[in-house]
């Protein structure tokens, strides 16, 4: 994995609104593995103030949310614009 999905993945990671399928979509990596990915590269008080906030977010896990199961999620915030493989044009 080269340092710009790293990165992209990271930053996807932190935010609140993506859910982890857009992870596992875009990069093939599941929560799990996305887990140990920010335990080794964040600070360990980043790591858990992002786990603490992560940990049975409606926003983050599909399964726990109010849509159908087999319905597909928007994975990008309004305030973004075209997301474009893994590029995403920002203000």
């Amino acid at each position: 994995m080269n340092e710009k999905d790293l990165d992209r993945i990271i930053e996807m990671a932190w935010e609140d609104r993506t859910p982890f399928d857009a992870i596992i979509l875009q990069f093939g990596i599941n929560e799990g593995d996305v887990i140990k990915l920010m335990r080794n590269n964040l600070k360990l008080s980043s790591f858990r103030l992002w786990r603490k906030r992560v940990q049975g977010r409606k926003t983050k896990h599909k399964s726990l949310s109010n849509y159908p199961k087999n319905s597909i999620v928007r994975f990008k915030c309004k305030m973004q614009r075209q997301i474009t493989g893994n590029k995403i044009s920002k203000r």
